[in-house]
Parts: C-alpha cells; sequence; structure tokens
C-alpha cells in the first residue's frame, strides 16, 4: 500500500530545479563546476544532470565555451501560459495551500489608488468559512494584508501612520502593535489580524510583489477565531510567503531572494 500521508519527493528532481533556477536567475552562461558550487552539488552530479537536461532541450550547452545556459525547450512548457489569465495561472497553487491547512485564502489585487480588490477565494472543502462578496474593497493598509504592504513598500512609521488611519477597524489595535508587526513583516514576509480588522476573524497574510518590487498581489487567509491554532496559523503564514516568493519568480519575474 501507498503511504500518502506526506509529499514524497524525488532528489533528482529536486536537484534539477535548483541547476534551472541558478541559470534563470544568473541569466548568463555558467560551466558545471561553477554550476555544482553554487547549487551544493558534487561536480559529476551536476554533471549528469546538465547532459540530461540538455538532451531534453531544456539547457542549451557551447561546446566551445563549455558553458550552460536555459534553452529554447522551456517554451514547449511556457507557451500554454503565455497570455493566461494571471489568476488561472494562480489558482492551483492557492488551492492546495487552502485545501492542506484547512482554510479558506482570499487573492487580493492592490491597486494604484491604494485599494485591494478581492478577485477569487479558495477555499478547503467541508469547513465553516467566511463569505467575502467577489469585487469587495478595502483600504491597502487594511488588517494582515495592510502590515505587508508597509513593510514590503519599506514605509517610514509616519507614512505607515498616515495609512492606519485610513482604515475602518472593528477593534483597532494600539497603532505602536501594528508598527512592531509591520517591521516583523520585513523580516518574515508575512503578517497576522487577529479579531482588529473584522471581531471574531483571524487573517494571515502576504504579499507578492512584481520585478520593480511594486506590491501587485495580497493573499489572506481569513478563518473564524478558534478554527486553528497558534502553530496552524504560523505553518500558513509560511505557506502564503512561500505561495507569494513562486507567484514573484513564475508571474513577474523577480529573482529569488530580493
Amino acid at each position: 500500500m501507498i503511504d500518502e500521508s506526506g509529499p514524497k519527493l524525488v532528489p533528482a528532481v529536486q536537484n534539477a530545479m535548483s541547476i534551472m533556477r541558478l541559470l534563470a536567475a544568473q541569466g548568463r552562461p555558467m560551466g558545471a563546476t561553477m554550476i555544482a558550487r553554487e547549487t551544493g552539488l558534487n561536480v559529476s552530479s551536476a554533471f549528469n544532470i546538465l547532459r540530461t537536461l540538455s538532451h531534453e532541450g531544456l539547457v542549451s550547452f557551447d561546446p566551445e565555451a563549455k558553458t550552460y545556459r536555459m534553452g529554447m525547450g522551456l517554451m514547449e512548457f511556457a507557451v500554454p501560459l503565455l497570455g493566461a489569465n494571471p489568476t488561472d495561472v494562480i489558482r492551483p497553487t492557492l488551492a492546495a495551500t487552502a485545501q492542506e491547512n484547512q482554510t479558506m485564502i482570499a487573492l487580493w489585487q492592490i491597486t494604484p489608488s491604494e485599494r485591494i480588490v478581492l478577485t477569487d477565494r479558495f477555499t478547503a472543502p467541508n469547513i465553516p468559512h467566511v463569505v467575502l462578496a467577489q469585487n469587495s474593497r478595502l483600504p491597502v493598509f487594511s488588517g494582515a494584508i495592510g502590515r505587508c504592504y508597509a513593510a514590503t513598500r519599506g514605509l517610514t512609521e509616519a507614512e505607515t501612520r498616515k495609512g492606519f488611519g485610513t482604515v475602518r477597524w472593528q477593534d483597532a489595535p494600539r497603532f505602536e502593535s501594528y508598527w512592531d508587526d509591520v517591521l516583523k513583516a520585513r523580516e518574515t514576509k508575512a503578517a497576522f489580524d487577529r479579531g482588529h480588522l473584522f471581531r471574531g476573524l483571524d487573517i494571515v497574510a502576504s504579499i507578492a510583489r512584481d520585478a520593480e518590487g511594486v506590491p501587485r498581489l495580497g493573499m489572506s487567509s481569513i478563518t473564524i477565531a478558534g478554527q486553528q491554532t497558534d502553530d496552524s496559523l504560523d505553518a500558513i503564514a509560511t505557506a502564503l510567503a512561500g505561495a507569494a516568493a513562486q507567484i514573484e519568480r513564475c508571474l513577474f519575474g523577480r529573482p529569488a531572494g530580493e
């Protein structure tokens, strides 16, 4: 019987993906020895993976310079996504995150006028959940997303205080506490709102930025107070921050780690 209690990851595939992400991030040809050093692989393993990727057309090999770079074979996989609705591209990731963490996740578009607009929702099956109207609008400084927004924008305390004042809180936090959360979000890439924006709701959020660092999309887990433990809320925060980083890389072309 197959144990499906957790994902079974294949190390060889993970190593191949590490190599491809490195080549994509560097944007220039690299030799096998340098690739091995940067990915932490031994040279023999890196060479065998590169030879296989080259055979499949996913990387190209320059025999004179003995270097590798991203190959045209990737277009075979990319073409179906070109011109696709961004929400359609994001949907599988957020739907899986919602199900794995037994929560409802709201996807928000961040507008230039400093509003967030609800564009989609992803809900784990068979759980009580909050119902939000499509196209609901809130000030961008609202709740957990607001803390992330101030963090990713690198706003000053005075700028954040001004934005904080635009929000209609049901149980307003002290600004000093909100500001502490902003500073923490700069490190963790996620933030929490425990019953302040809406009484009785626990909200966890993260934000995806474009290649220029502008916040574009917000993702928030919204659950009824007591539905999740402190540990499970922390796990949701980690999952959302990971999803945001993946969206930044794959949808907006933002280099990993920035």
